[in-house]
């Protein structure tokens, strides 16, 4: 009788023929489903269920004579769940349960894989659950392609073996219950050693006919064989490399103790007490620091290297020996290199030059620089920073730069005290550790952004730093020793002066950089700009060509702010396109024009700036931390009805009281100017500054508001291309301001030609360079009379 044609026999179809203790079993079976893997015939393995579940189950198998149940494989099944019939497969395995123990609500039994079992009918789907089941005719065909797949399963075993020596115990245990010419049991012994998957095991423990279930193990033996070689490879692997670490280890170790003995090594501590001692030789270090650094490498002998104190007095030893104690560069004291160094980094900039030059001629002459601490203040983008690096390499000294912007902790400039977890010295201390001589240059960024915390003003702590009379014995917190940076060229930028605290300001020589002109920005954007993006884009000048009438488009339309760093960007953007037209086309050859400068940087940020004109309408100059602008202010008669005066703009406090002074001098002197001293008693007047969401304020525009005021009582137009600038008194004084150049700047920008200045600032203006004054006109008015002279004369 073959599998195929007769797979199960029930127990009434075997009656009559001799059977074996196993081949008696009974027709129905209590079943117990179980999860992870199936169970096979030929296993004996512990099984744990849930007590609460399935204990009524365990003892009904438990009070039978037979003591069979049913196991049969189901996937994700939760240990407390009991499972629908439908998920509980046909085939399962009838097992014999011994040694039944219940402990913590768990049971344990050993059970013993008898033979497979098809469920034919549910007697009971409540627990605890019963069917009617059969059972399959065993095989009786020992094929020639059976023997042969029997070998190809004993030789997959024997190669587990050989790799994996757990393996043996398993097939001792086989072989202690079956024989290895039975290959029914060899297969389903050879399945259930594998790792496979319980979905895979459960398809193998499904399959009937003995010649597809062997081919089937044989596919999942092969795998395993591979799985235990690579996991074998693995581990020799991780074993080598173990065992080479262990006697590397050893063999240094055993180095260490016999360099030791010879005298030929230190040990850690001797080590690096020696490279301090090593750091400080050449050094001039003074009496009183040398004691302190004498006392803690005495310390440092005596701690042990497991000790807290240890590492806490190791890092302050390694600052202080880390500080360049009387190691100075030589300076560079060559004035025409000097000044070849700066016009190669920086077009325009003359009067700043001037002044640099001037400070480096000095030092050139008492062979000596010092003492002096810069402020380089002026709008963002006009080159503040680089020329701190100029100065630097014009004097050949290592430059350090950081920023103090937003600091707000006075310990980022005078260090943690020691007794701090994690403390260390503060930032000028770690530059001159980081450019290992004590006279660098030093730049502090961003000086009118500094902080002020609970944590302390660090503004008050440079105090120390930026007075030449007192950063000779500046004092770290950190190292507690006094540091000379009396030698240390301190250069500040800013970008305006009214945040700077008084007391720092004073101690600083102020060098102000104003905006540049279109002229002076076209020369910058020839000679620095493009050739600097060509470059960082990998473009060569034959593969991209940009006119100067395009510079000065872009320069006008799209770049009009006081510096240059929106310029470069612009330019920047411009070459990441033509890079993208250039990977489409690598022969191309790009020229930039005019025209294509809405296809690169879309449309013109700035329209040409139109003059406002009429009665009552006035162009003022002002001066912003961006640079000067110009300032349209506008005078208008609202009705005639009563006596008023209305202020619109957002203005500051100080503008609305220039607008106050302007209307009483105005309505006060009406009659000496040519006016109607009614005219203010019967009408409601309102002066509007445009823009009126940008907030204004600042001392300045006193002589614009006035002569908006005299226009609308005169009833008279203000020249289209003039603007004014100064502060008025209620005597009719014209006061001086500040900002000129920025603003005379601001109206060359505007194509405004002629300009009225307050008298106090003639020498200002004369002090422009000659390109900037070239084609102006300037009139200085020392009291209002002046002013009204030009403008309505």
């Amino acid at each position: 009788m073959s599998d195929e044609n007769h797979e199960f026999i029930s127990r009434e179809e075997g009656a009559g023929a001799l059977a074996l203790a196993d081949d008696v079993l009974p027709e129905t079976l209590y079943i117990l489903p179980v999860n992870g893997r199936p169970f096979f015939p030929s296993q004996v393995q512990p099984v744990i269920v849930d007590e609460k579940v399935w204990g009524e189950t365990l003892k009904r198998v438990a009070n039978s004579q037979h003591k069979l149940l049913g196991l049969s494989f189901v996937d994700d099944k939760a240990a407390d769940e009991v499972p629908a019939p439908e998920r509980i497969p046909d085939i399962g395995c009838v097992v014999r349960i011994h040694r039944i123990q219940a402990e913590d609500g768990r049971i344990q039994f050993i059970a013993q894989g008898i033979r497979r079992f098809r469920i034919r009918e549910w007697l009971s789907t409540d627990l605890p659950m019963q069917a009617r089941v059969q059972y399959p005719q065993r095989s009786t065909d020992f094929t020639d392609e059976i023997k042969a797949y029997a070998m190809a399963i004993i030789n997959a075993i024997k190669e587990l073996v050989a790799i994996n020596p757990l393996y043996s115990e398993e097939l001792k245990n086989y072989l202690n219950h079956f024989s290895p010419n039975d290959p029914s049991p060899l297969t389903d012994f050879a399945a259930a050693i594998t790792t496979a998957e319980g979905k895979a095991l459960q398809d193998v423990l499904a399959t009937l006919p003995l010649q597809k279930r062997m081919e089937k193990t044989l596919v999942l033996l092969k795998k395993e064989v591979e799985v235990a070689r690579l996991q074998a490879e693995i581990n020799k692997t991780v074993n080598e490399d173990i065992s080479k670490h262990q006697r590397d280890f050893f063999l240094k170790q055993q180095l260490k103790t016999i360099q030791k003995e010879l005298g030929l090594a230190k040990d850690d501590k001797t080590a690096e007490i020696d490279e301090f001692v090593q750091r400080l030789e050449g050094k001039d270090i003074p009496a009183a620091a040398r004691k302190r650094i004498d006392e803690e490498l005495h310390k440092l002998k005596m701690l042990e290297t497991g000790s807290p104190e240890y590492s806490v007095t190791r890092n302050y030893l390694d600052w202080a020996t880390s500080v360049p104690w009387g190691v100075y560069s030589t300076d560079a004291f060559d004035l025409s290199h000097a000044r070849e160094v700066l016009d190669a980094h920086h077009a325009g900039l003359d009067d700043v030059k001037q002044r640099i030059m001037e400070f480096l001629a000095v030092g050139t002459f008492k062979q000596e620089i010092s003492g002096s601490i810069m402020l380089l203040a002026g709008p963002p983008g006009v080159g503040k920073t680089s020329i701190g690096r100029s100065v630097a390499d014009a004097l050949g000294r290592k430059f350090y730069r950081f920023s103090v912007g937003g600091m707000r902790d006075e310990a980022e400039i005078k260090g943690h005290r020691r007794t701090y977890i994690g403390a260390l010295p503060g930032k000028l201390i770690q530059a001159l550790k980081d450019v290992e001589v004590s006279n660098p240059v030093i730049m502090l960024d961003e000086i009118d952004k500094l902080g002020a915390s609970y944590q302390g003003d660090p503004a008050s702590a440079l105090l120390e730093v930026l007075d030449p009379e007192q950063n000779k014995e500046f004092l770290d917190h950190y190292l507690d020793l006094r540091v000379d940076l009396s030698k240390v060229l301190f250069i500040c930028t800013a970008n305006q002066l009214d945040t700077i605290p008084a007391p720092l300001l004073d101690r600083m020589d102020t060098i102000r950089l104003s905006g540049y002109i279109a002229e002076e920005k076209l020369a910058i954007a020839k000679s620095h700009l493009w050739p600097r993006v060509l470059e960082r884009h990998g473009l060569k000048k034959s593969q991209v060509k940009i006119s100067d009438s395009t510079l000065k488009s872009i320069i006008e339309g799209y770049a009009r702010e006081s510096g240059v760093r929106n310029l470069e960007k612009l330019l920047q953007q411009i070459a990441r396109k033509a890079v993208v037209k250039l990977l489409e086309n690598p022969k191309a050859k790009i020229s930039v024009t005019n025209k294509d400068l809405s296809d690169y940087l879309g449309a013109p940020a700035f329209r040409a700036e139109r003059i406002l004109s009429g009665v009552g309408v006035v162009t003022g100059l002002a001066w912003t931390s961006m640079g000067g602008a110009t300032l349209p202010i506008e005078a208008a008669v609202v009705h005639q009805q009563n006596r008023g005066f209305k202020l619109t703009g957002k203005l500051g406090d100080v503008m609305k009281e220039s607008a106050e002074i302007a209307y009483s001098y105005t309505a006060g002197h009406a009659a000496d100017f040519g006016g109607d001293p009614e005219f203010f008693n019967s009408r409601f007047l309102h002066l509007h500054v445009p823009e009126g969401a940008t907030p204004k304020d600042g001392p300045s525009a006193g002589v614009s508001m006035t002569t908006a005021l005299m226009s609308l009582m005169l009833n008279k137009r203000i020249k289209r291309h003039l603007a004014m600038t100064g502060e008025l008194t209620l005597t009719g004084q014209v006061l001086p301001v500040g900002g000129i150049r920025e603003k005379v700047i601001a109206a060359r920008r505007s194509k405004i030609m002629e300009v009225i200045l307050p008298e106090a600032n003639r020498r200002d203006y004369e002090e422009l360079p000659e390109h900037i004054r070239k084609g102006m006109t300037a009139h200085f008015a020392e009291k209002y009379a002046d002013v009204f002279e030009v403008v309505f004369g």
